[in-house]
């Protein structure tokens, strides 16, 4: 059995060998962006599993990766896409994050998102969530 095995094995290795760069050409644009889309979710979580953020387009993801970046903390996201809020909400467009990072004071967050490029409405709130959205600027302080 364990021969077996290790031949089936030697057989795929031999087979993924064979393919040259050549045969990859076309899709290596689209091998890029998917792997870069990789990067860009690996530097946000979503609190829970009821937190939407799957939603969030490319300019917001890219906002948050900066954030992460300039922490060098995994930011966490207490809130994503909402049906329900305030009309004209970023949230409910999903284009707007509530979020938080462990160990990183809530001044630093918001330095790190200013400088963010894209950023639109940056807010702070009392319990240490700083919201960020990717609409017009401006910035607030609900505390």
């Amino acid at each position: 059995m364990q021969n077996a095995c290790s031949i089936a094995i030697a057989g795929v290795f031999v087979l993924c060998s064979c393919l040259t760069d050549s045969t990859f050409a076309g899709s290596r644009k689209k091998l890029f962006s998917s792997a870069q889309k990789a990067r860009v979710t690996l530097a946000y979580a979503a609190q829970t599993p009821r937190v939407k953020a799957t939603c969030f387009p490319g300019r917001l993801r890219t906002v948050l990766a900066h954030i992460a970046r300039r922490t060098g903390k995994r930011l966490v996201v207490t809130s994503g896409h909402r049906r329900s809020g305030r009309r004209g909400s970023y949230h409910r467009k999903c284009m707007a994050a509530d979020i938080r990072v462990p160990g990183v004071s809530v001044r630093t967050v918001v330095a790190a998102a200013r400088s963010a490029p894209g950023i639109g409405g940056i807010g702070t709130y009392c319990n240490g969530i700083v919201h960020v959205d990717v609409g017009p600027k401006r910035h607030w302080r609900h505390c």
